[in-house]
């Protein structure tokens, strides 16, 4: 959680640092908060989790299709639809709103969930040496000054340390509670990473091309740093496992990148309350790296990625980096359950791979919602083609990484849509 948002845990209608919950912002979220309850009662909800738990469970059922819009939400959703004033408010705001929009007019597979959840208020030291921006602005292109240039700067590494504001944390909850009034439930549960993938805080501390070149010129350098970063991951798991800091995402929870956690798989048997690692779903990619060869890649990095994924109970892997050429090493991740299909895979070879022994994660092209021009025909033909080669699999349909949707929501919808009339028919 961001410094701002911890600055707003207070209790409602008192400002603090900058922040307030007024009364009256209050009163639209509680609204919001009861319309969100009312799409999380409907019976499809139910069906739509039933079809997670045996997707999951590699059980066959139609294709599953889930559309994020992702930095399309801010052509869907505009400041100007907010009706709150505070920051804390507002962001509060927006996530209900988006519940909202899935729930009653996207009407793809995503649960609605009558939960509110709100993350740990904590901050975090970095890991001794910090890259040199440059550019950026305004969210453009950017490039970076790493910090480790030699040898002698490895001496500088140190482990991130967590520091948990339970007070903090506490007084954020309440606010949500007053807030939500018993409609939804509120639980504090942190996503305390994305990815352990690690080759991006790789090349953030080494830089993209000096990475590639370290292969050949520098290896035991780059076998340090990948060491370092594993290392650092098991720190961080061991300090949240033994301070009680972990959530259960066999849930709604979006795990990997597409797909949700819905499983009767996890925790495991001998859970007693106190999640561990091994109670959740993992998930590791690596598409820095899309330009090294097979060989390079497992040798400097799968690894590294292994030892973390051991420690999980299911586990996914890929993100937008083909993952064909790599099969063959990524195959013997324990427990896999999900990959990553991208646009730039070969899918025909992926499904014979896959079949239905894994989860085939289907990442179409995002683009199909940022032309200029929406080609309804020729995105219902490479849905059918995807799902007609895919027939023997255990497929979801994942739309994401978009950065915009062409300022139209009807796109989002109507992708859905079609996506869905596809799925059925198949």
């Amino acid at each position: 959680m961001s410094d701002q948002t911890a600055a707003g845990a207070a209790s409602v209608g008192k400002r603090v640092a900058g922040f307030e919950m007024s009364r009256e912002d209050a009163a639209v979220l509680r609204d919001l908060a009861k319309r969100v309850a009312e799409l999380a009662s409907r019976p499809i909800e139910q069906e739509k989790r039933e079809l997670w738990y045996k997707h999951n469970a590699l059980e066959p059922t139609r294709p599953l299709v889930f559309c994020d819009p992702e930095n399309g939400w801010n052509e869907i959703i505009t400041q100007n639809h907010l009706q709150c004033s505070g920051g804390l408010a507002r962001g509060w705001e927006m996530h209900l709103r988006k519940e909202i929009f899935w729930g009653s007019q996207m009407c793809d597979d995503r649960v609605i969930e009558p939960v509110f959840r709100i993350p740990w208020v904590y901050s975090e030291t970095d890991n001794g040496v910090t890259e040199t921006r440059i550019g950026g602005e305004s969210g453009g292109a950017y490039t970076w000054d790493p910090p480790v240039k030699t040898e002698a700067d490895l001496e500088k590494l140190r482990f991130p340390e967590i520091s948990v504001d339970y007070d903090a944390t506490c007084q954020l909850e309440e606010i949500a509670k007053d807030v939500v009034d018993g409609a939804l439930e509120v639980r504090v549960a942190n996503p305390w990473w994305w990815s352990f993938g690690m080759t991006w805080p790789l090349i953030r501390l080494r830089g993209l091309d000096q990475m590639m070149l370290d292969m050949f010129d520098n290896p035991e350098l780059l076998h340090r740093l990948m060491a370092f970063l594993r290392d650092s991951y098991v720190a961080r798991f061991d300090f949240l496992e033994k301070n009680d800091l972990l959530s259960l995402n066999n849930d709604g929870t979006y795990v990997g990148s597409g797909g949700f956690g819905w499983s009767h798989e996890l925790p495991q048997p001998d859970f007693v309350g106190r999640v561990r690692t091994m109670d959740m779903w993992g998930f590791a990619e690596s598409q820095e790296t899309v330009g090294v060869s097979p060989d390079l890649f497992e040798e400097f990095v799968f690894p590294y990625q292994l030892v973390l994924l051991e420690r999980f109970g299911l586990n996914c892997y890929g993100c937008c980096e083909p993952v064909d050429s790599r099969w063959h090493v990524l195959e013997r991740i324990p427990r896999l359950r999900r990959v990553s299909v991208s646009p730039w895979s070969n899918i025909e070879a992926m499904a014979e791979r896959l079949s239905g022994n894994y989860i085939f994660s289907l990442k179409p092209n995002p683009a199909d919602l940022a032309m200029p021009t929406f080609d309804e025909e020729r995105i219902r033909a490479g849905l059918r083609q995807a799902m007609e080669l895919t027939r023997n699999c255990r497929l979801e349909v994942i739309m994401k990484d978009n950065h915009t949707i062409g300022g139209d929501p009807q796109r989002v919808i109507r992708w859905v849509q079609i996506a869905r009339e596809e799925a059925e028919r198949i």
